[in-house]
Parts: C-alpha cells; structure tokens; sequence
C-alpha cells in the first residue's frame, strides 16, 4: 500500500459515499474481511463492545452504530497484519520517527516483546522470561512504589485495565495516568472550579430539544463522526448551530448521511452550521466574553421597572 501523503481538493459533504469508500477499504485491508464485518456488527450493542473510535454516546442501538473513524479502529484492533522482528532489525527508531502515525499503525500488531537498544537505536527482540524479569528488576530498585508510573491508553479494554491497575495496588501505588490526562485534565480542572464538575453537563437527548447548539474548537467529522446524526436531526427542526473553529470542517458545513437512502441515492445533503464563525487562536475566549455581556445586558433590561 502506498504512504506518500496524497492530499485532494473535496467539495462534497461530509460521509456519505466517501465515508463507505473508506471503511470498505479498510476492512479489507485487514485480512480478516469476514471476522471485521461480525465485528462492527457488534459494536455499541448490548451483547457486544463499546467502539474504540471515540466517546461519543449510544442514543441508539441502529443496526451499523459505527461511523467511518469507528470501523478503522476495529479493523485495526483485530488486523493480521504482523511486525515481526526482523522490521525493527531494518528500521531504527530515527528512522521510524520521520515516518506518519498511518505508516506506523498499518504495519500491524507486534508478535514478540521488544527492547530498545540506546547504542543500536533499534528495538530488539527480549524473550518474555527476560523481559519480565527485567521489569522487576526495576520495580524493586525503586525506594518507593509512587516513583512507578502506569501510563496506559484510554482506549484499553475495560479487562486489561482492570489487571493494570491491581497489579499497581498490589505493588503500592495508585499512580495511573492514562492518554484522557493529556487531553482533558486542564479542562476538567478548570471545570470543577467554575461549575462544581469536571466534566460537560449535556446529555444526548438534549441534543432533541435545544433551541441553539455552540461549537468550540470540535472537530466532529473528524473525530467523532456519530455527532453529525445529532447535529443533522437537531438542525432539521429548525436549532440554530453556531461553530466556531479556526479550521472550516466539512462536517460543520454539510453532512451526508450513510444510513439516510435519500441522501445516499441523491445529491442531497443536510446543512449543519447556521453561523459559522473562524476567530483568530484565543479569539474565541474574547466571543465567549462578549456572549455573556450581551447576555447581562439582555437580563438587566428585563429586570428593569417599566
């Protein structure tokens, strides 16, 4: 398969034909068409998993409740595709580093454990009494268990987690620091202290019943595509959404939906954005500001005697 970036002008909606295009592609890509197509058909179901995608919610159990970034994140978990050692022998860490996180992700699923080697600047094959007992080694040189970190993926399975995290009690710490941290700890600090949770308040039902959605610097096309569903639905009865984004998304423009017949065998496509806004970096703190002036101002006259 070719890795040489490829970048093409697009004036079409979002999803649509594209968006099939590319999630056929990829399950065929991963040697295993038959076993990835029962798979999607069991992601967000009661008796099958949470998609490894994104976060967003279930509102509904459909029958695809997957979208295009979903199914190349289970083709990817479940692909045939092996690095064996002998990639690692012919590429040194330098070398892999000039390369895209595409390249990286398609070369498959590791088969041996590996260990760097800082004078080679290659990984190198390690058998796993070695490597184990390498691990130890290190954990019981430590002067105290909070000097380990156990940094893990937020996209790790609810059941290699759980082991995680007790062989972390075991040894004495609750040290564990996931990939959600990097993204969402200064938000979620700053949450706590203005509205008394770290977290969004929303639910996706209020989706069905607010009058005005604001975007801030979301990227739902790109990285959580099931949004669209709500935003298009929301948009249909008439909620006014206002993004604002330095980045002009095709998703907060305009929206094809694939599980929609019409608008998979007509040219029609569902609007998005009302008002679409592109502030300068920071220039969005400076609309919030002026939204909620014009807000107190709204209040106060309401409040006047008459």
């Amino acid at each position: 398969m070719k890795f040489k970036p490829s970048i093409k002008p697009y004036t079409g909606p979002a999803g649509g034909w594209g968006s099939l295009e590319a999630t056929t592609r990829f399950v065929l890509d991963s040697k295993q068409t038959l076993k990835n197509m029962r798979n999607l058909m069991r992601v967000n179901k009661a008796r099958g998993f949470d998609c490894p995608g994104c976060a967003w919610g279930d509102d509904n159990h459909s029958t695809f409740s997957f979208c295009e970034n979903g199914a190349k994140a289970v083709s990817w978990e479940a692909t045939r595709s092996a690095v064996e050692p002998e990639f690692f022998a012919a590429h040194s860490v330098s070398t892999l580093q000039q390369q895209s996180d595409y390249f990286l992700e398609y070369q498959g699923r590791l088969t041996h454990p590996m260990r760097y080697n800082a004078e080679t600047d290659h990984y190198e094959p390690i058998h796993w009494p070695d490597a184990l007992a390498l691990i130890a080694k290190h954990i019981n040189g430590m002067d105290n268990p909070n000097q380990i970190e156990l940094y893990t993926s937020g996209r790790a399975s609810n059941e290699a987690s759980y082991l995680y995290q007790l062989f972390g009690r075991m040894l004495g710490t609750s040290n564990f620091p996931d990939c959600s941290n990097m993204c969402h700890e200064a938000s979620g600090v700053g949450l706590k202290q203005s509205i008394g949770v770290g977290k969004g308040t929303i639910r996706i039902d209020d989706f069905e019943k607010a009058d005005a959605i604001f975007v801030f610097g979301q990227n739902p096309g790109t990285n959580h595509p099931r949004m669209l569903h709500s935003l298009k639905n929301a948009a249909r009865r008439g909620a006014r959404i206002v993004s604002f984004n330095t980045l002009r998304e095709r998703g907060l423009e305009r929206f094809a939906d694939p599980q929609d017949p019409v608008q998979m065998l007509t040219p029609k496509s569902s609007p998005i954005s009302s008002s679409y806004y592109q502030p300068n970096l920071g220039g969005d703190m400076a609309a919030v500001r002026g939204m909620v002036k014009a807000l107190l101002e709204t209040h106060r006259q309401r409040l006047a005697p008459r």
